[in-house]
């Protein structure tokens, strides 16, 4: 049982269960029919997805600083009440159910996702 943090469109792991997309846009070009067969995402999730304004800071970080500011501003922005209680629910349902949330970044260390484990094991999650 766990979370399994993934790359949204790789191949998906055994036992990884749902597949929860945690970005702003859906894949382009890819037929909505087609998300989950495609590896994509069986569920689009946006509400966990940083800001329009801060993923744009996270994809022109290119300093420690600016990565880092980048990372306050994804916490401020899952710290409102709907993203943490979501965060909650996810961290506690880890323990009796295995699902998967992702996004397109190539590099989980320069991406939201990165910022998405870290709250899920401060909330007690099970990472797989």
């Amino acid at each position: 049982m766990g979370i399994h943090i993934v790359r949204l469109g790789s191949e998906r792991a055994k036992d990884e269960g749902l597949r929860i997309g945690t970005v702003r846009r859906p894949p382009r070009g890819v037929p909505k029919t087609e998300f989950a067969s495609q590896n994509w995402y069986d569920v689009w999730f946006p509400n966990l997805a940083p800001s329009l304004e801060t993923m744009k800071a996270a994809h022109s970080a290119a300093t420690p600083a600016q990565w880092a500011a980048f990372k306050r501003k994804y916490r401020t922005e899952m710290a409102k009440p709907d993203a943490a209680r979501t965060l909650d629910v996810l961290a506690a349902l880890s323990h009796s159910a295995n699902f998967s949330v992702g996004c397109y970044c190539e590099d989980e260390a320069h991406c939201h996702r990165s910022v998405l484990r870290e709250l899920l094991v401060e909330r007690g999650a099970k990472i797989v």
